[in-house]
């Protein structure tokens, strides 16, 4: 997110009277200042514009699971049970983030839109680690679906607990960066960190999946890696909890990039489902609808107030939560290669930047483009990220339009793994 973090210390205010004396005659001290900035109430949520994302993203999903395949009960109606949740999910995060951005105000816990400054809006306190709502909805959410779908008994409960627990402490971690602002090195070992939860309850196979494109060129349909299959999710943690947080820079794109990917993951689930005839295989795509379709009602309810202009900021709470989110989801749904596919654009990002975090190139705080406060439009710099190498590519955008065409790029990324299922 383009942002400047608050740097002043939480303090508290008062009002000194001060006297002048004038012939014996003592003014009256001035009024208090008005304290506003913490009682302003933030923009309302963009209703419009998230109702009309929500159609494009999720009829889809909702004509293949009930038109396009026959599906049995006993899948759709936990699917159903778990989407009502959601839904529910995403109108308590909409009435909650107002009630939340008042707390973290008054914190100082804000920033500043650096892609606007040198305008009015570029002077407005954004509040910060709004991320947080999101998680701690999601996290009641999918504690309380437990309830209607996992008996004590059930194989899936003990991973599914454990995938909890990994979120749970990248969420905890997430808030911790974002109150201390860790250096980035220190960045890439949190995730190693939570993952250690889900490595250790994991019992499932060592076996990877081959996407139908690559067959032909590997010669395998399904690879056994063995105990290598554990480091491989180790590093998949790393890296995919930290690619969400370092494809930013504009308002939107880290809830806009979750939002596609965790659109097509529930697209993808839904066709495995409808062309294996395995339960077991069916239940792990199953198990892992039941984490996606939470966050993306709780993300939908943030990206309405983060879209442009963004009256909220995310946080590194939420990119972490999300990025830690997605990597279980692949994993417990054993479709961990697939969902390299589906984060080719931030495969790209990471590359781009290579040079500047390993340190062969300098590496500013912010590596953003350079905003032009009289025209409004955003130029690319020689920074090595995404943002940048797309504009330096396709010329100077406003930051709405250059949002709108990176979540373009991002969701041709599912396009292979998806048309794949038809042929």
């Amino acid at each position: 997110m383009a942002r400047k973090r608050a740097s002043e210390p939480a303090t508290i205010t008062t009002t000194k009277e001060v006297t002048v004396s004038t012939n014996k005659e003592t003014k009256p001290p001035p009024p208090p200042p008005q304290e506003t900035s913490n009682d302003q109430p933030i923009a309302p949520p963009k209703k419009g514009f998230i109702f009309k994302l929500s159609l494009l993203l999720i009829a889809p999903y909702f004509y293949l699971l009930f038109f396009h395949y026959q599906i049995q009960h006993d899948l759709i109606k936990p699917i159903l049970i778990n989407a009502g949740l959601s839904l529910a999910g995403f109108f308590l995060t909409v009435k909650m983030i107002p009630v939340a951005s008042k707390y973290v105000l008054k914190r100082n816990l804000f920033g500043y839109d650096i892609n606007k400054k040198g305008t009015p809006q570029g002077t407005v306190k954004v509040p910060e680690s709004l991320g947080i709502v999101v998680a701690v909805v999601f996290m009641v959410l999918t504690i309380v679906f437990q309830f209607f779908n996992f008996a004590p008994d059930s194989n899936w409960l003990v991973e599914y607990n454990a995938a909890l627990a990994s979120i749970c402490f990248m969420t905890l971690l997430g808030f911790i960066d974002d109150v201390l602002d860790v250096p980035w090195r220190v960045k890439l070992l949190l995730p190693s960190i939570a993952a250690f939860p889900l490595l250790m309850a994991y019992a499932g196979h060592t076996t990877i999946i081959i996407p139908k494109p690559l067959v032909s060129y590997i010669g395998l349909k399904v690879l056994d890696l063995g105990f290598i299959y554990k480091i491989y999710m180790w590093f998949l943690a790393i890296f995919c909890t930290n690619c969400i947080n370092i494809h930013a820079g504009i308002n939107g794109l880290e809830v806009g990039q979750t939002v596609v990917i965790a659109s097509a993951i529930l697209i993808h689930n839904v066709m495995q489902i409808g062309v294996s005839a395995d339960p077991e295989y069916q239940q792990a795509h199953a198990f892992s609808m039941y984490l996606v379709q939470p966050l993306l009602a709780t993300s939908l309810a943030l990206l309405s107030y983060n879209w442009y202009p963004s009256s909220v900021f995310v946080g590194d709470t939420y990119t972490y939560f999300a990025g830690m989110t997605l990597v279980v989801v692949g994993i417990l749904g054993h479709f961990s290669e697939t969902l390299m596919i589906f984060f080719l654009a931030q495969v790209l990002n990471f590359l781009l930047s290579v040079p500047q975090l390993f340190g062969f190139r300098h590496c500013p705080r912010h590596r953003l483009p350079r905003f032009d406060p009289q025209t409004g439009l955003l130029t690319g710099t020689n920074d090595g990220t995404l943002v940048n190498f797309y504009l330096r590519m396709f010329g100077r955008k406003t930051e709405n339009s250059l949002c709108v065409h990176l979540l373009l790029v991002q969701g041709l990324d599912f396009t292979v793994p998806c048309f794949s299922q038809f042929q």
